[in-house]
């Protein structure tokens, strides 16, 4: 996740690479969300990020649509996922051009557990199934420091807009 400096020769994902990956997925039906940085700095929070995450649903034939959606990647790691590797690893980490971390759960919360707390997003025409503020503290139950300011900020949005209502 952010805190790995193991990316070889992938870059930086951008915001167009997340549309476009997210434009994919729709496309294949593909039940996922959009969680870790990526999901925080569409939250307001202002930060860098090193890979795009996503909660998938675990099930062979949503990995088959992930992979197929991924294939659109310039090198097609995803080619190399076993169907079942979602359900034996916590975070399977696709590296292509961007990495791409797919998780079959985060801090014990299931794609299908996940399924209240999910905002969407549109962008550049593009809906995007994101973590709610309350979700993202949620899956953001670690020890890393990244996660921990991220919760402090989410905190902090959830009590302005509190205020404000």
């Amino acid at each position: 996740m952010d805190d790995t400096p193991d990316r070889g020769e992938s870059r930086a994902p951008r915001l167009e690479d997340l549309v476009e990956l997210c434009r994919a997925l729709n496309r294949e039906q593909a039940r996922y969300l959009l969680i870790g940085g990526f999901a925080v700095i569409l939250q307001g929070f202002v930060r860098a990020t090193k890979d795009v995450d996503f909660l998938v649903d675990a099930s062979e034939t949503n990995i088959q649509a992930v992979k197929r959606a991924m294939a659109t990647l310039p090198d097609n790691a995803a080619a190399l996922l076993a169907d079942d590797e979602i359900l034996k690893y916590q975070v399977v980490r696709v590296a292509d051009e961007i990495v791409v971390d797919l998780l079959g759960s985060a801090c014990g919360i299931s794609y299908a557990a996940a399924l209240d707390g999910i905002e969407i997003f549109e962008i550049q025409g593009v809906k995007i199934p994101v973590a709610s503020k309350e979700l993202l503290i949620r899956m953001k139950d670690t020890i890393r420091e990244s996660d921990a300011m991220d919760v402090r900020f989410l905190r902090l949005r959830i009590e302005e807009e509190n205020r404000r209502k």
